[in-house]
């Protein structure tokens, strides 16, 4: 197919213009980058967003994939020596991956069925004459008349008509039902509580939110319960009397009893299997949108910068692995403190001294309020100039990082607990760089991320990391391989030749000088170029404006008589320019626009500034909070049906979505409506379950 006639069929469903879904699609097939393509060639798209353009992509894959399976249907067709032109047109007009295998059901190769050896007694013909529905003599051989049934059965099971008459029966009408299976030992029964909200469910389907499908079908492969989702049956089997029956003949009371069979031995569990399969990929659509959403507020964290850290990964009974790092990331030293020693209070505050630290990373996991709680009273103690601000920062993932390959790359003579401080100290100078370096589903902000559609996962999570990389850009002197990996046209090869080009040559002098990298082509020298940074001569090397739009610049400096520094610098000298002057035809008002915003801030960084935050120190366990307590808190994960959030007792509460709700006035669907991963907010303590280690949160 050409891409008109792809661009033809997705542009409606997208409810997007010919011209926007060809240009993009020209695009995509030319090996641009989404990022690339939304950001730069906004003329070509009608200035599509990244959403839009991943949209257009996914669709353009699923109907090609839909047409290699209609050239495997063709072929087996022509082995079955069928030549009917009514169907090959149908089959060739088809779009819809369920209407299409309808289509084909009738030729479709499958196990023997009762049909199948009921035709090779030879009973076709009856079932034929049956099916007509006029009066006849029907034969005394009950075997030959349920053979005949069998043949009718199969025949309305196959037929497109009763599939999506029933079809929509279950869309209407279906019943999610849950039965609980009796665990035989007390181990057994013990694990089957955790799922005990959905031992007797009976719930419309469609009204089933998406982590209640999960944790169903999650029980359900577990053992723990049976799951039925049925439509209405009166109302199926009569939407099948009204296609099939023609009349109240004896013949007529022989197909109504094949209906019946039909339905309840061949539909009815196929449908069933559709509608169990498709409410599972919306549930996953759902819980993986809400993963990647997660993520990317993860990675877009307020970042501190460059600047002098000692990072502290808690604990009791081994002590706090301690450790410092420069500015670039780099491990200076390393030590282990102990809660209530003196000569460790000692080193720490030598420490600080010592390297002159700006600021103090403590993981949030055991002892670390306890861990928080001495370095404060320690820090308290120095003069004001002198005192570094103190950061509590997730750990989650980091002794992911610590075991992995590219930690032991990194410090290959360091032991694991040295890496996982590094790690904590790194995510505070630079969240983005440092979690890259992690498998997403391990960094903890997904629901349910294990019963998902793993492939389907990977490559969202995938595109939502290259998706921030781009977003916020990096800086090619000093970014990790790990890093210039998600950058657009790089991947790993190129990324690792970047860094051992700088290892062997220094510092690039400009952006152009990318191009003496091995493997860097012009091709990706485009797609990369505008997302890779650095301070050199040219000004715009530090920006995100294209080298493709350099010349645009430096016209317009010249008809202001000033430089490109100057143009940057002066906002007095930009707001003479006339944008009109500099409109061509591959150069239009949105890259015009887009050029002078990163003038007015060349080189910022999207992200938000880091803010302290302070626990209640009068809050340490569970047992220390009250209902009605207004607390702080840090939100650490959003779900569908609310945020949990840390105040501080190592157990997150929950903020259910219903008192979302109550505090905006309105029905919240979706909790990141209204609230963002790691906000920090206050709360009141609602409820307190401690057998159960539950609490109960309202934003206030």
């Amino acid at each position: 197919m050409k891409q008109t006639d792809y661009a033809s069929i997705i542009g409606p469903r997208l409810n997007l213009s010919l011209q926007q879904v060809e240009a993009t699609l020209r695009l995509l097939d030319e090996k641009a980058t989404v990022p690339f393509i939304s950001r730069y060639r906004k003329e070509m798209t009608g200035s599509l967003n990244e959403v839009q353009i991943l949209d257009i992509q996914s669709l353009y894959l699923r109907l090609q994939e839909l047409n290699k399976r209609k050239e495997t249907i063709f072929a087996r067709l022509d082995e079955l020596g069928i030549d009917d032109d009514a169907l090959f047109d149908k089959i060739d007009n088809c779009w819809d991956a369920i209407e299409l295998e309808d289509i084909y059901l009738p030729y479709k190769p499958h196990r023997k069925t009762r049909a199948d050896m009921a035709i090779e007694r030879g009973l076709l013909p009856l079932a034929e004459k049956i099916l007509k529905q006029y009066p006849m003599q029907l034969p005394d051989n009950e075997d030959d008349l349920q053979g005949a049934r069998d043949i009718i059965a199969q025949r309305v099971a196959e037929d497109e008509r009763s599939r999506n008459a029933i079809r929509r029966e279950f869309t209407y009408t279906a019943m999610l039902t849950t039965k609980e299976i009796k665990q035989k030992t007390q181990e057994e029964r013990q694990q089957a509580l955790h799922y005990k909200d959905y031992f007797a469910m009976r719930v419309p389907l469609k009204h089933i939110r998406s982590h209640q499908l999960l944790a169903i079908r999650r029980a359900e492969s577990e053992g723990f319960i049976r799951v039925d989702i049925s439509c209405n049956e009166e109302k199926a089997i009569e939407k099948l009397n009204h296609i099939w029956l023609k009349g109240h003949s004896n013949a007529s009371e022989q197909v109504a009893l094949a209906i019946d069979d039909s339905y309840k031995r061949l539909l009815k569990p196929s449908i069933e299997t559709e509608f169990a399969a498709s409410s599972k990929e919306k549930a996953d659509t759902e819980a993986i949108q809400v993963f990647a959403d997660n993520l990317r507020q993860l990675l877009l964290s307020s970042p501190l910068g460059a600047k002098r850290v000692l990072a502290i990964d808690p604990g009791f009974r081994t002590g706090c692995k301690t450790v410092v790092i420069n500015e670039q990331g780099d491990l200076v030293a390393h030590t282990v403190i102990y809660h209530h020693n003196i000569e460790s209070a000692d080193e720490l505050n030598n420490l600080i001294g010592k390297y002159n630290i700006e600021a103090i990373a403590i993981g949030n996991g055991t002892a670390s309020r306890e861990t928080e709680q001495m370095v404060r009273a320690i820090v308290d103690c120095l003069p004001e100039k002198n005192r570094p601000k103190i950061y509590v920062v997730s750990e989650a993932g980091a002794s992911v990082y610590s075991a992995s390959k590219i930690a032991r790359e990194e410090f290959p003579d360091e032991d694991v607990t040295v890496r996982g401080a590094v790690s904590i100290g790194r995510r505070l100078i630079d969240p983005l760089a440092e979690l890259v370096k992690i498998d997403p589903k391990s960094i903890g902000v997904g629901q349910y991320q294990h019963d998902v559609d793993q492939t389907r996962l990977r490559n969202s999570l995938q595109q939502t990391v290259e998706s921030v990389v781009n977003f916020v850009g990096v800086d090619v002197n000093t970014a990790s391989k790990h890093l210039l990996t998600y950058i657009s046209g790089l991947g790993p090869v190129l990324a690792q030749n970047i860094v051992d080009y700088r290892s062997e040559h220094g510092a690039f002098p400009s952006r152009q000088a990318l191009l003496q990298v091995p493997k860097m082509g012009a091709k990706t020298f485009e797609q990369a170029a505008g997302f890779l940074r650095l301070k050199g001569d040219n000004p715009l090397d530090n920006s995100a404006v294209h080298p493709e739009s350099y010349a645009v610049v430096e016209q317009m400096a010249k008809d202001q008589n000033c430089t490109v520094a100057d143009l940057i610098s002066n906002g007095q000298i930009r707001a003479h320019i006339d944008l009109n002057k500099y409109v061509t035809e591959k150069v239009g008002m949105p890259t015009l626009n887009d050029i002078m915003d990163e003038l007015a801030r060349p080189g910022r960084d999207p992200r938000t500034q880091i803010d302290e935050f302070h626990f209640d120190e009068n809050i340490h366990t569970i047992n220390d909070l009250q209902i009605g307590m207004e607390l702080p808190g840090i939100v650490t994960n959003i779900s569908v049906f609310g945020a949990f959030v840390d105040i501080g007792v190592h157990k997150d509460g929950l903020i259910h979505v219903s008192e979302l709700g109550k505090h905006f006035g309105k029905r919240i669907n979706n909790p990141q409506e209204v609230l963002k991963l790691h906000q920090h907010i206050r709360v009141q303590v609602l409820n307190i379950d401690i057998p159960r280690s539950r609490i109960q949160l309202a934003l206030i």
